[in-house]
């Protein structure tokens, strides 16, 4: 299998709340808009992916999915982001394997990893 591309779909039990959620208070730079202007699909981008929020669910979401998405400093992040109201349900910490890890939901229940990779961390060397 080539893949080209990829996206995480979401659809959110109350699209207009989610859109706020992932575009103005994460602040993620929306890809695409498509659809009805009244009620849009938005594409984000997720570093080298995209994550996609369309139509409406019903559910709230799976306790076995997680989005990671890795920063530059959680700290910072976890400033900013209960300054904007956001419900943090772990703050920052630096796990036994050396990512500094912090989890928050969405407004469905999809959780969030925030992962910062250290400066000396093994991921930051050239794997060639």
């Amino acid at each position: 299998m080539n893949v080209l591309s990829s996206r995480f779909l979401l659809h959110p039990s109350d699209p207009e709340r989610s859109r706020r959620f992932y575009r103005d208070t994460l602040g993620l730079a929306v890809h695409r808009e498509f659809g009805p202007a009244e009620d849009p699909g938005l594409v984000f981008f997720l570093g080298g992916g995209f994550l996609e929020l369309s139509g409406r669910g019903t559910e709230r979401a799976s306790q076995s999915s997680v989005l990671w998405l890795q920063v530059r400093d959680v700290e910072r992040e976890h400033i900013r982001l209960l300054a904007a109201g956001v419900s943090v349900l772990r703050e920052p910490r630096q796990e036994p394997w050396g990512l500094v890890e912090m989890w928050l939901e969405d407004p469905d229940g999809l959780r969030l990893v925030l992962v910062q990779v250290p400066d000396d961390h093994p991921l930051r060397r050239d794997q060639r």
